[in-house]
This record gives structure tokens, C-alpha cells and sequence, in this order.
């Protein structure tokens, strides 16, 4: 049989593995030289003592326990006594497995097994009698070492990527809301024992390194998250195989964590980890599991979750989000403001159902919006920014809706339903629009503009907006598209306002919205 068929046979902890035939029982002498360690805080040693195996437990089920740690360099099954010893290559592998599974306990069909330091600092068995143990051990090693594919896992042939590492390399992109060290874990857990995490800043994107206790995990986790979005429309996750093995983790704060070690210290004046948190950590949390919020406990910055409104539906873009849909917007420019220019501003932001300015305080309005995300997002991108020469400030409203004037009944035009906007940006799932939200820049991508103008003519559209246009760009493969940068942020607004769908002839209506690039 091949290699292959043998881990996705047994490191999978299969319960219908039909590797037994490879068990080897170790005589009365080994029993004997063996004495069982009955200290259960022995001094570290790379000797592992297991005990209340499962009676018909294989030797590749416990070589896996070992894998996710370092390299397994010997096995020793006492199968009468239901107990085995593992050595690997290291002291230190040994001290990670064995801190790692004080705070998660193993298990193995089902069962929960005992894992200690053993009384001997190497393992040094009859190799003939262990003969199909060395086996499997090679075996197993040659597949850890060639990377083979693991069978029986359904996937399509172009993601079968063979499990290289435990460790994942994780990029977030469009990441309009914080994600911290521990959404991460609580995304992540969902398939398997996160040991580490490690997070930084790199090109000016938010990156982690996250370890598992096995590769298979990191493959199933790279399967299912790679391009999910952690929050809608946003926080799109990009997952590689990392190059690296094992994590060196030196603090336990918001920026790294090893979760098999608790007990390492906060650096950098960090405030450390309270121990029952992190107690709380080693134990699987999942946040797939809690629909529309993330458990406040997991989460130091849980505004910031809160505001993110989709926390608990990763990857599930169809979903509308709970929380409010109404924003209540105030310090409105009341001579200037009117429905269509917020219907505009906020439209980059989600898809506005209706828009009311208050009869009795025309500095403020109401606006709706698609769901719950897409009022977070607007929210905040725009509270503090300048409109029409005003601080305008942004919060959700206590309103679900904002209700239309009865019939017949005149409100001055101070309430419109764009339920039906041509001009909606969000409506097609899966649009390009969600990869560029941004928030106000001076810096504007223009789109759709027909061949016959000119940047001339758009230099001098844009200077009408009452702003100096400072730069001017075509993009070069398609000149249908061009950043524009006005001198400053409100003026980059008043123009996105003025000239949003404005008709350039030809049929061509202008697609005007935030960019990230400067000029």
C-alpha cells in the first residue's frame, strides 16, 4: 500500500484504520526493562510515556500525536499494558507536546489518553522485535518528508496541495475593520488545535503566521478559508504554506501568543494574558459557531468586533448581517445637504434604501441601508469627515427603518426611496466593488470614461466641483479608468458627490469612488 493511503488511513485518526496488522507487541522482556513512569512531572526528557491507550490503537495513530511537535525518531507499543513511549528528536519537541496537551486533552478513538515525561532519556529497543514499528515510523517519516497527498480528503484537483506544515501564512486584504490575534484563533480553531500565532505588519499588510498541531489541519483550514471574507465584503483572508515548521513564540500579548505556554511573559510591555483567558484560549473555540457576534471573552478590542456586525458568518457573503441598518447623520450643512448628495456619499459605502433629512432639524437625516455590514462600514468611513464645509457625525439610529410620508401627504422632498437605484453598487454578489472600498481619500478613481475625452476635459470637470485638481493619471492598459487626486480630502467628497454618474456623452455615465493609490 502506498505511503499516501497509510496517513490519511491513521493520522486521520480513522476508527476503521486496517493498520493493525503492523502492531507489534513487545515481549515480556521490554515489559520489564520498561518499567512504567509513574511520575506525572517527571523532569523533561524527549522520552514520552502514554498511557490508557485504546486496546486495538495503532502505532501510526500515536506517531501522529507526536508529528505536529518535531520529528518522531523511535515508538515503543506495550500493548498489554495499553501504554506506549514515543522519543522524538528533540527535549524541546517533547516539552511543546507535553504543554500543549496538559491544556487540550488528547485523545484517541474517542478515548482520552495520558501523556507524561518518561524516567528514560532515550529509547533504545530491540530493533528486531520492533521491526514493523520501525516500519510504520519510516513510513510515515517518508511521507512527512515527500509531502505526498493525502487520500480520501474530497477536494478538487487543482487545490490538492500537499499538507507541507503545520504553519500557515496568513494575508488579510480590505481589512476596513481591525482583526486581532484572537478572531484569528477563533476562526482557525474551527479546524483543528491553533499552538501559535504570530501577527506583524508587512508592506503596509496586516499578516500572521498560525501554527497547528498538524498539517492535515493546515491543509483543511487552507481548503475552506482561503478567499473567504472573515467579515462581509471585507477582511478577505489569502492563505499559503509557510516555509517555516515550527513558530518561535518569545511573548504572550495581542501581537504573538503560544498557547501551549501560558506562562511566558508579556514583553514590550504588553499587559500579559490573564491565565484564566488564556485557559479559556486552549480550549477549541469557534466562532463559526456564534451566529452574528463574537464572545465578548475572546476578544479584548470587542467594540471593534461588535462593530463588525458580521463576525459569526465567515465566508457566508449572502447573508445579510444583523445589527442596525439605520444611521442617524447630524451637523448636516443644512442649506446644501439633500437627499441625492447623501444617497451618493454614503452609496460608496453600501447600497442606500431611503434617506430622510428631519423635518424640525434639517441638520440631520436619516439613512438606510442594505443590511447591518454596509451601515457599519459608512459608519466608519465617514463620521468625522467634511461635508459641504461641516464635521458631519455618524451613528446608528434606534429607528429599524426609516418610514416614507403617507400618501399624498407633501414632506418638501426631504424623504426619497432609492429601494429601486439603478445606482446601487453592492447588488450583484460577488461584484468588484467589494475589493475597493476605501475610505475618503483626495486620491478618486474615475471609471467609464468614453475615448473621446480627454484629461483636459476631466481636469476641468473636476476643478468646477469649487477644488484644485493637483494630479491626473490614465491607468495604461485601459484608459477607460484614471485616478484623479484633488488637494484634499473634502474636496476629493464634494467632488465624488457632485460627479458620480455625471453623463460624459456617448452614453458613458462616470463612475467616480475612493482610491488607495496616490499619484
Amino acid at each position: 500500500r502506498g505511503s499516501d493511503e497509510l496517513l490519511s488511513g491513521s493520522v486521520l485518526n480513522s476508527p476503521n484504520s486496517n493498520m493493525s496488522s503492523m502492531v507489534v507487541t513487545a515481549n515480556g522482556n521490554d515489559n520489564k526493562k520498561f518499567k512504567s513512569d509513574d511520575k506525572m512531572d517527571g523532569a523533561p526528557s524527549r522520552v514520552l510515556h502514554i498511557r490508557k491507550l485504546p486496546g486495538e490503537v495503532t502505532e501510526t495513530e500515536v506517531i501522529a500525536l507526536g508529528l505536529p511537535f518535531g520529528k518522531v525518531t523511535n515508538i515503543l507499543m506495550l500493548k498489554g499494558k495499553n501504554q506506549a513511549f514515543l522519543e522524538l528528536a528533540t527535549e524541546e519537541a517533547a516539552i511543546t507536546m507535553v504543554n500543549y496537551y496538559s491544556a487540550v486533552t488528547p485523545h484517541l478513538r474517542n478515548q482520552p489518553i495520558y501523556i507524561q515525561y518518561s524516567n528514560h532519556k532515550e529509547l533504545k529497543t530491540d530493533n528486531t522485535l520492533n521491526q514493523r514499528a520501525q516500519a510504520v515510523l519510516q513510513a510515515v517519516t517518508a511521507v512527512q518528508a515527500t509531502n505526498a497527498p493525502i487520500s480520501g480528503t474530497t477536494v478538487s484537483e487543482s487545490a490538492v496541495t500537499p499538507a507541507q506544515s503545520p504553519v500557515l501564512r496568513i494575508i488579510i486584504d480590505n481589512m476596513y475593520y481591525p482583526v486581532t490575534l484572537d478572531v484569528l484563533h477563533q476562526i482557525f480553531s474551527k479546524f483543528g488545535a491553533v499552538l501559535k500565532i504570530i501577527t506583524f505588519t508587512k508592506n503596509n499588510q496586516f499578516q500572521a503566521l498560525l501554527q497547528y498541531g498538524d498539517p492535515v489541519n493546515a491543509q483543511q483550514a487552507k481548503l475552506a478559508l482561503d478567499g473567504q471574507n472573515i467579515y462581509n465584503a471585507c477582511c478577505t483572508l489569502r492563505i499559503d504554506f509557510s516555509k517555516l515548521v515550527n513558530l518561535n513564540v518569545k511573548y504572550n500579548n495581542d501581537k504573538s501568543r503560544d498557547y501551549t505556554r501560558p506562562d511566558l511573559p508579556s514583553g514590550d510591555g504588553q499587559p500579559a494574558l490573564d491565565p484564566a483567558i488564556a485557559a479559556a484560549f486552549a480550549k477549541e473555540t469557534s466562532l463559526l459557531a456564534v451566529p452574528g457576534a463574537l464572545s465578548p471573552l475572546a476578544i479584548p478590542n470587542a467594540a471593534a468586533a461588535a462593530a463588525a456586525a458580521a463576525a459569526g458568518r465567515v465566508g457566508m457573503p449572502g447573508v445579510s448581517a444583523g445589527g442596525n441598518t439605520v444611521l442617524l447623520v447630524s451637523n448636516l450643512n443644512e442649506e446644501m445637504v439633500t437627499p441625492q448628495s447623501l444617497f451618493t456619499l454614503f452609496g460608496v459605502y453600501g447600497d442606500v434604501q431611503r434617506v430622510k433629512i428631519l423635518y424640525n432639524k434639517k441638520d440631520s437625516a436619516l439613512i438606510q441601508m442594505a443590511d447591518g455590514n454596509q451601515s457599519q462600514l459608512a459608519m466608519s468611513h465617514l463620521n468625522g469627515q467634511k461635508m459641504y464645509g461641516k464635521i458631519i457625525r455618524v451613528t446608528l439610529s434606534k429607528h429599524q427603518t426609516v418610514q416614507l410620508p403617507r400618501e399624498g401627504l407633501d414632506d418638501q422632498g426631504l424623504t426619497k426611496d432609492f429601494g429601486n437605484s439603478p445606482l446601487h453598487r453592492f447588488k450583484k454578489p460577488g461584484s468588484k466593488n467589494f475589493q475597493n472600498i476605501f475610505p475618503p481619500s483626495a486620491t478618486l478613481h474615475l471609471s467609464n470614461i468614453p475615448p473621446s475625452v480627454a484629461e483636459e476635459d476631466l481636469r476641468t470637470l473636476f476643478a468646477n466641483t469649487g477644488g484644485t485638481v493637483k494630479a491626473f493619471k490614465f491607468f495604461q492598459r485601459d484608459h477607460k479608468m484614471a485616478l484623479l487626486q484633488m488637494s484634499t480630502v473634502e474636496e476629493a467628497i464634494q467632488a465624488l458627490i457632485d460627479l458620480h454618474n455625471y453623463n460624459l456623452g456617448e452614453n458613458h455615465h462616470l463612475r467616480v469612488s475612493f482610491s488607495k493609490s496616490t499619484i
